[in-house]
């Protein structure tokens, strides 16, 4: 079978004689077409480049104004040969070529659109295939002989039938709203970002909800334009849902209360939190858990109901300043006024300590072998932790201690022996 006939039997019949005017002006549209992309993008590249940055956040995405550029220099190209390819007669190599030039322009597009949108290049490149066969079956009288041809491959399951071209339908339909979601999801997270009358939390808490927003409304935007009809699904989808409303009650559980801590700010982002055993800043409130760094780079990931429920301690809640205790013990025969002021001036001393309040001295105990006394000093950045503060206080106070003569005691016990066995004699 040669070409002409192989074309043919595609819908398509050839002429034995090429008709050079048409092919002219076939191959004319094409050529406007690309030189008025051409010059759209070189004009209009770099506003469009700022804009996309401003709305997704991603000014530092490597080669993002090469794509925006091949995106509108390609689409304004499709455009233009989709215009004008009203002017070339149907049928014959013109309408062929332009087919295909249409075709390949369209895919071009459709794959800087799925890049600009975060796809991987894999994903992009399986979406301007389709796009291409499409544009090109557009083009060549419309897609009526190519969906009735996908729509013959079709088999039954049960009383349901399945045909190739509900397959890609789901498929063309699932690409194009996940490109969309993702894509309107960046912008309108960006743009709640970037809301300064807000606190991060709150911030954080939109962020999640209108994510939460923009999937739902393209899983029920995917579901009316495939024509799906849900009430067969009522039974199962009820028995599915109890059981997963019993496999993933604890899950449903952490989301509920991530949404509450957001909303009433009781636990934000920045905070100084200990939870039992873990003493760190919050670093993150995802669906599930909170993220708690620790002093020695550890992160915990707590589950958001456990916040909830157990006892929590901020040092951030109302106000970011803390006092801290320094327990030091200082020997009997020591002078007592002066050991105090040395020990106010370690605690002045120590660049991380507030002024204001002043750091203050209490005697707290006789003890055994010591009079024991606490250093309380305020700090208002305990996110920067605790201990170094009080290891810098007492390194200068003992430096001052030796210095002024000031003993710190070790633990003693005077033993008093009442009676000893009587050696026996041998």
């Amino acid at each position: 079978m040669d070409l002409l006939s192989s074309v043919g039997a595609l819908g398509l019949p050839l002429p034995a004689t090429p008709q050079l005017t048409d092919i002219a002006a076939a191959v004319a549209v094409i050529v406007v077409g690309v030189g008025v992309g051409w010059l759209a993008a070189r004009t209009g590249a770099h506003p469009l480049t700022r804009l996309l940055q401003r709305a997704t956040g991603r000014p530092g995405v490597e080669d993002f104004g090469d794509r925006v550029r091949r995106l509108l220099r390609s689409g304004i190209a499709a455009l233009v040969m989709i215009i004008g390819g009203a002017a070339v007669p149907d049928g014959g190599y013109a309408a062929l070529l332009m087919a295909a030039a249409t075709g390949i322009t369209l895919a071009v597009f459709a794959y800087q659109v799925a890049r600009v949108a975060g796809l991987r290049s894999g994903s992009a490149a399986g979406v301007s295939a389709v796009v291409l066969i499409a544009g090109a079956a557009s083009m060549l009288g419309g897609l009526h002989s190519l969906t009735a041809s996908l729509d013959g491959f079709a088999f039954k399951v049960g009383t349901h039938r399945l045909s190739l071209l509900g397959l890609v339908n789901f498929a063309l339909v699932a690409i194009v709203l996940f490109v969309l979601a993702r894509f309107l999801n960046r912008i309108v997270s960006h743009s709640i970002g970037r809301l300064n009358g807000f606190d991060a939390g709150q911030r954080v808490l939109l962020q999640k909800l209108s994510g939460i927003v923009v999937v739902v409304s393209a899983v029920l935007l995917g579901v009316d334009l495939l024509g799906i009809d849900l009430t067969a699904l009522t039974v199962f989808s009820g028995a599915l849902g109890l059981a997963v409303g019993f496999g993933l009650q604890k899950t449903l559980g952490n989301l509920i209360a991530g949404v509450i801590l957001l909303m009433d700010r009781s636990i934000k982002p920045g905070d100084v939190i200990v939870v039992g055993n873990t003493f760190g800043s919050v670093n993150k409130i995802g669906v599930r858990a909170v993220s708690v760094v620790t002093r020695d780079g550890k992160e915990h990931l707590i589950p958001n109901e456990q916040l909830m429920t157990e006892p929590v301690e901020n040092w951030s809640y109302t106000s970011p300043n803390i006092r801290i205790h320094v327990p030091v013990g200082v020997g009997y025969k020591s002078d007592l006024a002066l050991a105090q002021r040395l020990m106010i001036e370690a605690a002045v001393a120590s660049e991380r300590v507030l002024a204001t309040p002043r750091p203050t001295v209490w005697l707290t105990a006789f003890g055994e072998s010591s009079v024991d006394h606490e250093i309380l000093a305020w700090i208002s950045d305990p996110e920067a932790g605790v201990g170094n503060v009080r290891s810098a206080i007492l390194n200068r106070l003992w430096v001052s201690f030796q210095e002024n003569g000031i003993e710190i005691p070790f633990a003693q016990r005077d033993i008093n022996i009442r009676s000893l066995p009587t050696p026996s004699k041998e």
